[in-house]
């Protein structure tokens, strides 16, 4: 994997809480990433990002998951099965608006191919709009995409920035795209881990904040210019995948989506009218019984939720600050997303003189 900075690597600390050892999604026992990405130096710059919430077939080894909704403005799809049955029971892509249908026809070939004796299958996709740096009308993510994806999904340490269905977004002002982070907080007397996996697409540049810095303020556009917002009705937005070996029942994964807003809040982001911030979080510490059967599984109580809430909130804040930095300039056909300047971001938050 390209070495890549983060924001730790700048002496930047968001929040109190310990990392995991990758300061990952991927810190949570069995969820796996992979990405495939299409740059051709042009105008082409898109993907997608998929996501196992385990070790297996998530059609036959199902988790429980929640979602909660910032503004509505974006689309996960699956999402009134996980309301209704909260259950997770496909791999999560991420990619672009316009390759949804694309992205989701190709899960499905996964799931037959893997799965051939299931009844049904509704694949869990959701989208951010990379129109400002991808010609997203040629709609060029298929099946060899995502087949790519799946069998890049590995766990260890998640490659940020420009990659997979972050590689054309925008956040802030700022070239955006692919963030993690995790978090580790003792709960209901056990270890308990959160990690969080965002495609940041959001954002206004004056309103950016790092580690409670204005940061959006204290570097001028004047000097290093950011993108013309999105035409009413184009969309800027964020999707949040969070994951847990906390056992947790379906309402609780929802309320620990909840706090991702947190998160995006801290970082500046509000929730504007055509954004769509979707959050999905997921429990692999118990699951439900056999599908025809009675069994017990284990849960925290709600007392015990407040140290793995904060933790998302944290994670939330650090995985959009590690898209920030991880991002590299691009241009595209109609405007050019600058990096965040590490020197400058250094300087604003303390971590280094301002030259």
């Amino acid at each position: 994997m390209p070495d890549r900075v983060r924001a730790r690597d700048l002496g930047i600390k968001i929040g109190e809480l310990d990392t995991g050892p990758w300061n990952a999604i991927t810190d949570v026992a069995g969820v796996r990433v992979g990405h495939a990405t299409i740059d051709d130096g042009g105008w082409l710059h898109t993907g997608v990002t998929v996501l196992f919430p385990g070790p297996g077939n998530p059609a036959s080894s199902p988790v429980f998951a929640g979602l909660h909704r910032l503004n509505g403005f974006g689309e996960l799809t699956g999402s009134w099965s996980i309301l209704e049955s909260g259950l997770l029971t496909s791999p999560i892509a991420l990619t672009n608006t316009y390759s949804v249908g694309a992205v989701h026809d190709a899960l499905i070939g996964y799931s037959l191919d893997h799965t051939p004796d299931a009844a049904w299958d509704l694949p869990v996709v959701g989208e951010t709009s990379d129109s400002r740096l991808n010609r997203i009308a040629a709609r060029i993510v298929g099946r060899r995409e995502v087949e790519t994806a799946l069998a890049d999904a590995k766990g260890g340490p998640v490659e940020e920035g420009n990659i997979g269905g972050g590689t054309g977004m925008i956040c802030h002002g700022f070239k955006g795209g692919i963030g993690t982070a995790s978090r580790v907080v003792m709960a209901a007397g056990g270890r308990r881990t959160i990690g969080v996996l965002v495609q940041a697409n959001h954002g206004r540049r004056h309103r950016l904040t790092v580690a409670g810095v204005p940061v959006g303020r204290l570097i001028d556009e004047d000097e290093i210019p950011a993108p013309a917002p999105p035409r009413p009705g184009r969309g800027s937005s964020i999707i949040g995948i969070l994951a847990t070996d906390a056992p947790l029942l379906p309402h609780q994964c929802s309320r620990l989506a909840q706090r991702a807003s947190l998160g995006v809040g801290r970082t500046g982001g509000t929730g504007e009218d055509n954004s769509g911030d979707l959050f999905l979080a997921f429990s692999t510490g118990g699951g439900p019984p056999p599908h025809d059967r009675v069994g017990q599984i284990e849960v925290i109580g709600g007392g015990a939720m407040d140290p793995i809430m904060d933790a998302a909130i944290e994670a939330t804040e650090e995985a959009i600050v590690n898209a920030l930095v991880a991002a590299r300039t691009m241009s595209g056909d109609v405007t050019v997303a600058y990096a965040i300047p590490h020197d400058r971001l250094m300087a604003a938050v303390g971590t280094a003189p301002m030259p």
